[in-house]
C-alpha cells in the first residue's frame, strides 16, 4: 500500500521548475481562473522561506513590498496553477529563514546579490 503511494506522488513532482533558494529573487507566474477565463499573473519578490525540500508537499513563501505595504504568498512547490518560476537574481543569506525581513523597510532590507 505504501509503495502505490509514493508512486503515485512520484509522478506528481515537478522537474520542469528550476531549483528555488532562500534569498533569491524570483517571478513566480501563476495561472488564475477568472470565471469562465484563465490568465497569468505574475508576482515578484524573495524567497525568505522554504518547507520540505523536495517532497510532495514542499513550498515556498515570497515576500514582496508595493506602495509600502508588505505581502507574503506561500506557493506548493510541485502545484499545478504554476505556470514557470523565473529566478531573476540569487541572493547571499546566511539563514534559513528571513523572516527577520518582515520588520525591515527599504534599504535595510536589502539582500547582497551571490556573485
Amino acid at each position: 500500500m505504501n509503495e502505490i503511494i509514493k508512486a503515485i506522488a512520484q509522478e506528481q513532482i515537478r522537474s520542469d521548475l528550476p531549483e528555488v533558494l532562500v534569498g533569491d529573487t524570483v517571478q513566480v507566474f501563476i495561472k488564475i481562473k477568472e470565471g469562465n477565463r484563465e490568465r497569468v499573473q505574475m508576482f515578484e519578490g524573495i524567497v525568505i522561506s522554504k518547507k520540505n525540500g523536495k517532497q510532495i508537499g514542499a513550498t515556498f513563501t515570497v515576500r514582496r513590498v508595493a506602495f509600502g505595504v508588505g505581502t507574503e504568498k506561500t506557493f506548493p512547490y510541485n502545484s499545478p496553477s504554476i505556470e514557470k518560476i523565473k529566478i531573476v537574481r540569487h541572493g547571499q543569506v546566511r539563514r534559513a529563514k528571513l523572516y527577520y525581513l518582515r520588520e525591515r523597510i527599504g534599504k535595510a532590507a536589502r539582500i547582497k546579490e551571490k556573485i
